[in-house]
Parts: C-alpha cells; sequence; structure tokens
C-alpha cells in the first residue's frame, strides 16, 4: 500500500497537470485506512495495558480471599482447642461424679456424646476449610505466575526500546542542536526532526543532510526488524500556499511524511509492512503557532517506533 502511495506521490510530482479527483480520494482514502491502522494499534496497546491491571485486581482479590481463609482456619483451630479443653473438663468432671451419682455419670455422658459429636462437626469443617484454603493457594499461585511472566514480556519490551532509543541517539550524535531530539515515554521512541533539518520552505524533497539523517536512522532500525514505525508529518497553521498540486497544509505534511518512508524504503533490510507514513497537518503542535520559534518547532517530521505485541497477545489469550 505504501508503495503505491508513493508512486502515486512521484507521479504527481513530475506532472504539471492537476491531480484528478478520483486519485485524490482514492490517496485520501488510503491515509484514513493507515490512520485507523495506526489507531488501531494503540488501541491494542490500551487494551492489553487494561487486561493487566484487571489480572492485577483479581491477583489482589484472591490475596484478600487466601487471608480471609487464614483468619478462619485460625477460628477454627481455636475453637477446636477450646473444645478439646472443654472435653477434658468434662471427663474430669465425670470421673469425679462416677463415684457419687449415677445419674450425674448419665448427664456427664450424655454431655460428652454432644461435645464428641461437635468436635467431629469442627474437625469435619476444619478439613474442608483447609482443603479450600489449598486451592486458593494454588490459584493465587498461578495467578501470580502469569501476572510476573506478563510484568516480564513488558519490562523486556520496555528494556528493548530503551536500548532502541540509546542506539538511536548515538547514531544521531551528529545532529544534535539541528533540530533532532530522540525520546521514549509510555514505550515507544519518538524521534522528531524540524523541517529545517529536512525540507526547504513549501517543499517537500529532502536535502543532503536531512537524508543522510534519515539514513543513519535507518541503519539502526534495520537491525531492529520488530519495530513498527510510524512517520508523521506536521506543519504550522500557515496556510499553505506553494504548489497549485497541493490542497493544503495536510497535503503538504502527508507528502514530507512519504518523502521520508521513501528513504527508509532504500534500506533492503527494512522491511516495507512495518512503515506507516501519515500527515497530520497542523492539528497535533508541539509549541505555540504564535511566535516564529513555536512554529518552527511546529513543522517537523515525527518517527513513531512502537515494539509488535504478538507476544504479549499470546500471553494474554493462554490466561
Amino acid at each position: 500500500m505504501i508503495k503505491k502511495i508513493s508512486l502515486i506521490a512521484l507521479t504527481l510530482s513530475l506532472t504539471t497537470s492537476c491531480v484528478s479527483k478520483k486519485i485524490y480520494t482514492e490517496l485520501e482514502d488510503k491515509y484514513a485506512n493507515l490512520k485507523r491502522e495506526h489507531r488501531a494499534l494503540s488501541d491494542e496497546n490500551d487494551e492489553l495495558l487494561k487486561s493487566k491491571n484487571t489480572l492485577q485486581n483479581d491477583l489482589d482479590k484472591l490475596q484478600a480471599a487466601y487471608d480471609e481463609a487464614v483468619k478462619e482456619r485460625d477460628q477454627l483451630q481455636n475453637d477446636l482447642a477450646a473444645s478439646k479443653a472443654n472435653l477434658d473438663n468434662l471427663k474430669a468432671s465425670y470421673e469425679a461424679l462416677e463415684k457419687n451419682s449415677s445419674a450425674a455419670i448419665a448427664e456427664n455422658s450424655k454431655k460428652n456424646r454432644e461435645l464428641l459429636a461437635q468436635l467431629e462437626a469442627k474437625e469435619q469443617a476444619l478439613a474442608a476449610e483447609n482443603a479450600r484454603l489449598e486451592n486458593l493457594k494454588k490459584e493465587l499461585e498461578s495467578r501470580s505466575k502469569r501476572v510476573a511472566e506478563l510484568e516480564s514480556v513488558i519490562a523486556s519490551k520496555d528494556a528493548a526500546m530503551t536500548k532502541l532509543k540509546d542506539a538511536i541517539s548515538k547514531a544521531l550524535t551528529n545532529f544534535e542542536g539541528k533540530g533532532l531530539t530522540v525520546e521514549q515515554r509510555d514505550g515507544k521512541v519518538y524521534v522528531s526532526m524540524e523541517n529545517k533539518l529536512l525540507f526547504q520552505s513549501g517543499s517537500w524533497s529532502v536535502g543532503s543532510e536531512g537524508r543522510q539523517a534519515v539514513n543513519q536512522l535507518g541503519s539502526v532500525l534495520a537491525e531492529n526488524p520488530d519495530i513498527a514505525i510510524l512517520i508523521e508529518g506536521h506543519t504550522d497553521n500557515v496556510p499553505y500556499k506553494g504548489n497549485a498540486q497541493l490542497s493544503g497544509n495536510w497535503d503538504l505534511s502527508t507528502k514530507r511524511a512519504t518523502a521520508i518512508v521513501n528513504i527508509l524504503r532504500d534500506n533492503k533490510d527494512i522491511n516495507p509492512e512495518n512503515l506507516t507514513a501519515a500527515g497530520r497537518g497542523e492539528y497535533a503542535p508541539v509549541a505555540s503557532n504564535d511566535t516564529p520559534e513555536g512554529r518552527a518547532k511546529n513543522r517537523r517530521i515525527e518517527v513513531i517506533l512502537t515494539p509488535k505485541l504478538d507476544e504479549i497477545s499470546k500471553l494474554l489469550n493462554e490466561i
């Protein structure tokens, strides 16, 4: 799909005639599909975090049930000890009364039988509670193991993204202070390149220095085949009045994102299926558009790197 969009963009840039409405509509539809795929990935990531929270809540409930069962068992054990003490007292009384009164002996015998029946019932209840407690303990251990596995996978993904961020920062050291930043947040790595590093004003043709930066970024991405790569184009809010073939800032941001994708596709070690180009126009600013400095920050390309979540999804399905 990205290859088709790239071919269309190349055709548009080589012809002087206006883009037909049919082709433009197709481009819009393809962009909308890409945007939905990106949103689906974000929703899937949110759902996985929600599932983790749900498992943690279940684990907490099991822990509470386990603690309550321990409390009930301890109470039963105390009751059993008290019953045994009462039995010992009654036996002593029985022995004392045996010499004096057959009636008293008969009464004590009745009480002994009742006490023994109560004692047997408490022992049975204690055995049943111990069995329930053991089942709760096994379930708690099983849930704890699955949560630990999930946390381990998530931690591994975070560590891999941290390693990727460090590798990108090292590869792009020469471009520090030239409108390039690399940061990690929410489990993703964001590489932001201001347009002054990549494009001339109103153009979507990448300059030599910008191409060098993108190629160096691509050399790192080629070594990480399990990373989804979203390239977003952004503009300021100044209306675009350049090439008549473009409808405005949104179209310009899309072409700039596609230009970066085309450079990354030149690296044969990068899987094109991992690449997505999207234009966001002026609608996701990072600074105020009221100053030249703010507008310069808003004119940028953002490369958003997201780990693939197949392993976590499989673990959640097994749970």
